[in-house]
């Protein structure tokens, strides 16, 4: 693998704008350990159909974009938000909680559980009041490295386009995708599956703070 540590340490630099710049770095040089061993990840096909791809068109929150929380009968613990670069979001009562990477739906109902403890069956509903583009790094053996921003919904098979594909001295077997939100996963795809479309790879949905990588 050639000519990636140094565009990492660039990278890192500038994406202080999406999340941390440490838990950033971390994810790239985990992802990038190709040289000295593959690491963990999971393939792409192994994961849940949910996680896959966006089955029920829900939208994913992600970080920049603002919410609406309603409790119901507790306006104040109803408010505004915005989803931080480390893809939280501070609440009363609740403290701090991950929302990047969750549908509405799903962040209702974790709110309301941590809720139970304060407040008798707790209703709370979540809407989006404004979104971001989604923007996304791609690093490695690619033609054009670099932070692109995707209009939603945005597909790992575009982000590979705009960075003009595997590039001659990268492995056709070895794409990640590094995903932050809401927990920290390393995704493994080939060339071959995004070119075929195989179990939809093409249509990866992907999310605001991952890291493509090309070994």
């Amino acid at each position: 693998m050639r000519g990636i540590l140094f565009p990492l340490k660039l990278i890192c630099g500038s994406l202080r704008s999406l999340v941390s710049a440490g838990p950033l770095c971390a994810a790239l040089a985990l992802g990038t350990s190709g040289c000295a061993g593959a690491g963990q990840y999971v393939w792409f096909g192994e994961m849940p159909p949910t996680e896959r791809a966006n089955l029920t068109g829900d939208y994913v929150i992600g970080v920049g974009d603002s919410i609406s929380i309603r409790v119901f009968e507790q306006e104040g613990l109803s408010g505004d938000a915005k989803i931080r670069t480390d893809g939280k979001i501070a609440l009363p009562l609740v403290g701090e909680i991950v929302a990047a990477g969750k549908r509405p739906l799903e962040l209702s109902r974790e709110i309301e559980t941590a809720l139970k403890q304060f407040i008798v069956n707790p209703r709370v509903t979540i809407n989006v009041a404004a979104s971001q583009p989604i923007s996304v790094t791609v690093v490695g053996e690619v033609t054009r490295i670099g932070v692109l921003t995707l209009e939603p919904p945005a597909r790992l098979v575009e982000a590979m386009a705009q960075s003009g594909g595997v590039g001659e001295f990268g492995d056709k077997d070895k794409i990640f995708v590094l995903r932050q939100f809401p927990s920290y996963k390393r995704i493994r795809f080939t060339w071959d599956a995004i070119l075929r479309n195989q179990d939809n790879a093409a249509q990866f949905p992907l999310r605001t703070g991952d890291v493509i990588v090309v070994e």
